[in-house]
This record gives structure tokens, sequence and C-alpha cells, in this order.
């Protein structure tokens, strides 16, 4: 293991005085385990949690999904201020777009990792900003710093979002250096002239090279080799462009880089089709967290060849969540199976082959048995059809095969529940499902601030939750709180849920059962999943500590040596203490706003006062509950896990 970098980097810190602003590099290895982390796979972020500071005791924000930790890493704040609920959410509207992943156009369940659809989220919800929260790069933009994020298309836009506000319907250059999946297309931002010389004349080109890890189906394993050529291209376009750019301007800079592994290749990953073991703990996932931490060495290679600029940068590493393995049938590890209305068809695809085996959870099982059971008709929102002139979402009906104008399930999950299925401004659907692997959310669109769940909302409320809570499937409810308690679920100010957003609150949160294949080996975590991917493959966006225990980790000046931190931490607490570091002064709007990591910085205490508590629901007439364990610190909120038992406390292997 390489570490001359760490040594050279305290023997500089502690003999410099230096007085320029700070630089500061944000590195996300999106979906690290912290169990992940370990000196074969990952040196580099081995040995920076090893000289640096270990959050040992670290969380993502729940849901734990990608876009929402995006927006608290950008912004300092909780879902309930930024609104960015989930990957796919609600948006009150149809997204009319070429940028949908395979959604008709006219979907109102957007999947947010989508330059063209932030950019509609920007325009149509008012500000320009539909966080409603200023981002990080966009306040050291305008204290005179150089600004950049790199990365994964989604979360790398949402780092400075009012750069995607669209003017006349199109993007215009960004200040901030924006470079994700997109750039060079039609759909992605667009590359300013000096930034296009930069990439031609450290001999990139203007596109990054294509990701190529296929995902699989129920019968072909998904992808065997991790990201390596596309992200070669943007640690390439870091090191090679962005970065010797901002050196010779003089200013000082602030850069997020996104590594898209190891997520894209637990999520895709082929080593374990159809099974639990290995899961997400292959040779495939294995390579994904050694490719993020390849990009990692590479960019702090950059740094090291100057002393003076190694001296003066704050290195920060999180991962917006951990991983899970998904289960399509188990629920437990003693074989204990899920069923419902929805496992009792075979669904088979247009080529007339099985797409779910027997017995199995199908992609939108959630939706398929709340429809069943409210005897409502269901349709596809991200299947548009057009019928006598009129657009309509496709019908669904697991009974039937699909055909042209109607579907056997929602293809990615998602649904419209009742009303007539037309494509609207606003909607008549009285349930919309918004289906996020882990957790789904359960939206009542005529519900909004200015009008107040009726009786006939709050009774549709009650019999949902009710319905969840008999399903072997559920781990944990909540609710908003103006339906009122209700036996089962807690309310979604418990987890943050409830604040100033722009985007519609959902109605209902359901997170999925979750447990251990190894009781007691945190890395063998395993959720039931509302997802397209297979049993086997990985997910994430349950509340357990598979998927909170997320990897943070920080390096630099101000940063304290060889420390590890137990003091629970957050992706709410990075702006605030970058902001305190600079000197930033941050004007929120919202109130759930995470904390400056004192105990972290030099000179700072050893621990903070922290506390462990639970949350419990009021009992179903079986007896089950939501149970919720968390942390408290400064009074902030800190999200174990959930689940929905019997008992006081969440099982040990849950």
């Amino acid at each position: 293991m390489r570490c001359f970098l760490i040594l050279l980097a305290a023997m500089v810190w502690s003999a410099s005085s230096v007085a320029q602003p700070r630089n500061i590099i944000l590195f996300v290895a999106d979906g690290l385990r912290h169990g992940s982390v370990n000196a074969t796979d990952a040196p580099t972020l081995f040995s920076l949690r090893e000289h640096g500071v270990d959050f040992a005791n670290s969380h993502s924000l729940y849901p734990t999904l990608t876009t929402p930790n995006a927006s608290a890493i950008a912004t300092g704040h909780y879902l309930a201020d930024t609104g960015d609920f989930g990957n796919t959410l609600y948006a009150g509207f149809p997204i009319f777009n070429s940028g949908n992943f395979g959604r008709s156009a006219g979907a109102n369940t957007p999947f947010v990792e989508s330059d063209p659809v932030l950019g509609d989220l920007d325009g149509q919800l008012g500000q320009g900003n539909y966080l409603h929260e200023e981002t990080l790069l966009s306040l050291a933009r305008s204290h005179g710093y150089n600004t950049a994020a790199i990365g994964k298309l989604g979360p790398v836009a949402i780092q400075d979002i009012a750069e995607l506000a669209p003017d006349a319907g199109h993007f215009q250059a960004p200040h901030t250096v924006i470079l994700d999946d997109s750039t060079g297309t039609a759909e992605g931002v667009p590359l300013p002239a000096d930034l296009q010389t930069l990439l031609t004349d450290a001999g990139l080109s203007s596109t990054p090279t294509a990701r190529a890890q296929p995902v699989g189906n129920v019968s072909k394993p998904g992808t065997l080799s991790a990201n390596v050529a596309q992200q070669k291209w943007f640690a390439d376009a870091t090191t090679r462009a962005v970065l010797p750019a901002f050196v010779r301007s003089g200013k000082p800079f602030m850069l997020v880089y996104w590594s898209r592994d190891p997520d894209g290749s637990q999520h895709n990953q082929g080593d374990s089709l159809n099974k639990l073991r290995p899961g997400i703990d292959g040779p495939t996932s294995r390579a994904g967290v050694a490719n993020a931490d390849s990009n990692l060495r590479q960019i702090l290679d950059y740094l090291e060849r100057d002393p003076a600029l190694l001296a003066n940068t704050d290195v920060l590493v999180t991962s917006d969540h951990g991983f899970e393995t998904i289960s399509k049938h188990e629920t437990g590890p003693h074989g204990e199976v899920a069923g419902g209305y929805s496992t009792t068809f075979t669904y088979n695809g247009p080529d007339g082959q099985p797409e779910v085996l027997p017995t199995w959870l199908p992609p939108g099982f959630l939706a398929l048995d709340l429809a069943h059971e409210l005897g409502e008709p269901l349709f596809d929102p991200d299947s548009v059809i057009s019928t006598e002139g009129i657009s309509r979402y496709a019908p669904v009906d697991p009974s039937r095969p699909a055909s042209a104008t109607s579907r056997q399930r929602p293809a990615a999950g998602n649904a419209n529940i009742g009303g007539q299925g037309r494509v609207q401004a606003r909607t008549d659907a009285h349930l919309i499902i918004a289906a996020n692997g882990g957790s789904d959310l359960i939206y009542i669109p005529r519900i909004d601030a200015s009008h107040p769940p009726s009786v006939q909302d709050r009774a549709l409320a009650r019999r949902v939750v009710n319905f969840l809570s008999r399903q072997s499937y559920v781990g944990a409810l909540f609710v908003d709180a103006s339906f009122g308690s209700m036996e089962g679920a807690l309310p979604l100010s418990a987890i943050r849920l409830e604040g100033s957003a722009l985007t519609p609150r959902p109605a209902i949160v359901v997170g999925f059962k979750t447990f251990q294949a190894d009781p007691g080996d945190p890395l063998t975590s395993v959720e039931i999943a509302d997802t397209v991917l297979q049993e086997g493959q990985g997910m994430h966006g349950s509340l357990s500590r598979g998927t909170t225990f997320n990897n943070m980790a920080a390096l630099g000046p101000d940063f304290k040596q060889g420390f590890v931190s137990h003091s629970p931490v957050s992706n709410a607490d990075i702006v605030p203490t970058i902001a305190h570091i600079l000197g930033f002064e941050l004007q929120p709007k919202g109130k759930w706003s995470g904390r400056v990591l004192r105990e972290s910085l030099v000179g700072g205490p050893q621990k903070i006062r922290a506390r462990s508590r639970s949350m419990a629901s009021n009992k179903t007439s079986s007896g089950k509950r939501t149970v919720l364990e968390l942390q408290e610190a400064d009074g902030r909120r800190y999200f174990d896990r959930a689940c929905f038992t019997a008992a006081a406390r969440c099982p040990p292997s849950g």
C-alpha cells in the first residue's frame, strides 16, 4: 500500500501556514458500504480512513436513494426541505421530454437521474431550483470559486441545480463545469467553448465513453465487469483538463466527483442470478469498489504532484447510501417467503419468455396488490398509448397477456390507481405509486397545502395502511400527519419528510422487509425490492443498517489525523461543515439541516453528546407496529433502521 501521499501531507500541513482560501474536493463513491472498504479492494479509501478521519458511525438519509442523498450532499438539508423524496417521484405534472430513460413522454412518475427531467422540475416548480435551497457549489461560485461537478448523471447536476433552469426550453452554458453521462449529447448540459478546448487539448473526446454493463434478466446474468472505461474518461477529464485549468487560474476551487461505481456494478452484477449468495459480495461488485478507489487514487496523485496544492486542499469522501442484495421471494433467513395477489400469476415478455419466476414478486407487486385490494383500475404511468386521439396510460391487468394497448404489470413498478387513466395536467388518479426499490412512495395526488385531506381521503389512507400492515413484505410504514394517527404507522415527521418542499409530499412511505442472510453479518443484508432487477442483484432504498451505513471519511489541513469518530454523522452534515471551514454563511429556507462536524476538525472536541432512542407506532389489531431506531446529536436525527414487529425493538439481524 502506498502511504507516501499521506505522510507527505502530514509533513506539509504541520510545517506550513497557508493563507489562501482552502480548496475542497468532495468524492462520492455511489453505493459504497462502510464494510466494503478494506486494504485489498480499496487501498486508497482504506488509507485515507486510517490517516484522516474515519466516520465510523455514518448515515445515509432515508429513503436511502441516490438523488435524495444527492440533494442533502448539495444543500445540507433533509428531504423535508429539498423535496427530493426518491429517484422516482410524483412531480405533480406530466413530464414531457426525451430524457426519461424509457418512460413515455407524459409520464407523471419521472426518474430523476436525467438532466432534462431535472430541468423540467426546475422550470415548472418555480424559482428555477426545485430543491428550494441554495447548493454549496452555487454558494462557492458566489465567493469567487471555480466549481465543477463530474461523474454520474443526475446527482452531478443536482450539485448546482440552478444551472439547469431552462431558458426558453433549453439549457444554457453553465458557470459550473458539469460533466456527466449526457455530456456532448442533445440531452446534456452544453459544453462551453473553453471547456471543449480543454478536453481536446488533453486528448479527450467531448463525450464520455459509453457505459457497457448489461442488466440481464430472469434467465440471463447481468454484467461481469465494472464500469472502468466510462469512469476513466471522467477521471482523466478531472485530472488532465479541469483541475489543471483551475490551478492555472489562481482561484480556489471546489470539485465534486461522483463515481457511479460501485453502485452500477452492484446493481447489475451477474455473479448471483436468482440466488442470495454471493449476492453483492461477488467479484463484480468488488471490482466496482476497486474502480471507485482507482478514480480517487488518480485525483490524489494529481494533488500530490504539487505539495502546496496538497497542503491547501481538504478531501472529503462519502457515499450516498449503503447496499443490499435483492430478494424477490424470501422475507427472512429461515425460509420465510413473500406472498400476495401479484405472486399468483405467470408473467411473460413480448417474446413469450418468462419475466418472473413462478410465485416470486414481480416488478410493481405493491401496485398490483393494492389495486386489487381497492378494486380500482390500474394504469402504467410510464406507458402512454393513444386511443381515439386521446393520450392515456396503458391499463394493467396481471390476468391477461401484455399487448400493444395493455400491460400485464407496470413496466418500472410505478402506477396510477383509480380514475380514467388520461394524461392530463391534473391527474384524476386516486393513488400514485412511485417504485424505488427498497421503499415505495404512495401519493394521494389531490392533497396539497391548500387542500387538506377530506374525510374520503382519510378513509382511503387508512384503508391502504391497514392493508399494507398485513403484507409479509412490509418492513415499516410512515404516513403524513395530516391524515391523523394510524395503527402500525409512524408520522413522516419521524424521518424528517415533512417540511418546506416544493414537490408533492407522499401520503405514505412503505419500507420493505430486510434481513441478514447470515445473522450478525451486515454485509449479507438482503431487502425485498420493488424493481425490475433480479433476485441476487443489488438495490438500496430500505431503512436498515445495510443501507443507512454509508462510508464517510475526511483528510486535509482542517481535519484531525488518525481520528476515529464514533459520533453520529450523515450526508446532511457535509455542507454545514465545509461552509464552516470556508467561512461561508448559509441562508436556509427550511429548518431541517445538518450540523458542523466539529469533533472531526482540528482543535475540536473528541466527541459530542449523542443518544440512541427508538420510536414506535400504535399497534395494529395483530399486535404489530413500526419501530424506528435512531440516534440524536445536536438536535439532528440519524436513522439507523426500522422494522414492522410485535417486539419492542428490531431483531438484531433485521
